[in-house]
């Protein structure tokens, strides 16, 4: 599978959050000890994103695989990052200008198709499957040197659009 990476050299969705809301362990920019998820359109004309992720010899389940958990909260940012890039992109604005537009995970569902080796850097690819008034369900998937090794399904819900975020 070849990789797109233009994408790549645009500053990712993560570095527009305020300092006050960077935190996450995930993607936030201002932890120190997080794992900083960056996520990226893959073009400049589709709901698509990526995110590369190169798991460290913390992040292990068992020798040599990544753990369930980590990918799965890796899921769950890269897709809540697609989420509110999205509400930005549909409106024609700039993400971070006011109102400002935050999502946070309703459901999420998961499922593991094959180990993720954690010799890999591994990438995150989501798309937008469906609006439903504030819910926005983003569908992810994970591959690992050329294979989809989960998918996972989050619905975002739109819980806040306001100058004060």
């Amino acid at each position: 599978m070849k990789k797109d990476n233009s994408a790549i050299k645009t500053k990712a969705f993560q570095d527009y959050t305020p300092e006050q809301f960077a935190n996450c362990y995930i993607c936030g920019w201002a932890n120190e000890k997080g794992l900083k998820l960056k996520t990226y359109w893959k073009d400049d004309r589709s709901y698509e994103t990526i995110s590369l992720f190169k798991p460290l010899p913390e992040h292990t389940a068992i020798p040599g695989v990544v753990n369930g958990g980590i990918l799965a909260s890796i899921i769950d940012c890269h897709c809540i990052n697609t989420a509110m890039a999205y509400g930005y992109r549909k409106e024609g604005r700039e993400m971070n200008t006011e109102p400002s537009i935050k999502c946070m995970t309703g459901s999420m569902k998961i499922d593991y198709l094959k180990i993720t080796p954690i010799d890999h850097t591994i990438e995150i690819r989501g798309r937008v499957k469906e609006v439903n008034g504030r819910k926005i369900i983003v569908h992810a998937e994970v591959i690992a040197d050329g294979i989809i090794t989960v998918r996972g399904e989050v619905v975002a819900v739109e819980i806040y659009k306001s100058p004060k975020f």
